[in-house]
């Protein structure tokens, strides 16, 4: 699997987690989804490339939910 396939299938578990729970930190999301920061911040970048995405900080907590 390429880089970019990968970015894509961890961007869509990202996707799919914050249609199911709603808004969550970054922390919670890779936590709960198995993923690494890592691999995370990538998916956060695939989706808000595409416009799916909404990042807000909250003092220092980085919130994602989409669109």
């Amino acid at each position: 699997m390429t880089v970019s396939t990968e970015t894509g299938v961890v961007a869509g578990k990202i996707w799919h987690y914050l249609d199911k729970n709603g808004a969550s930190s970054v922390t919670k999301v890779a936590t709960e989804t198995g993923l690494s920061k890592n691999d995370v911040q990538r998916g956060i970048g695939w989706l808000a490339k595409e416009g799916k995405l909404v990042c807000e900080l909250k003092g220092r907590v980085e919130m994602l939910s989409l669109k």
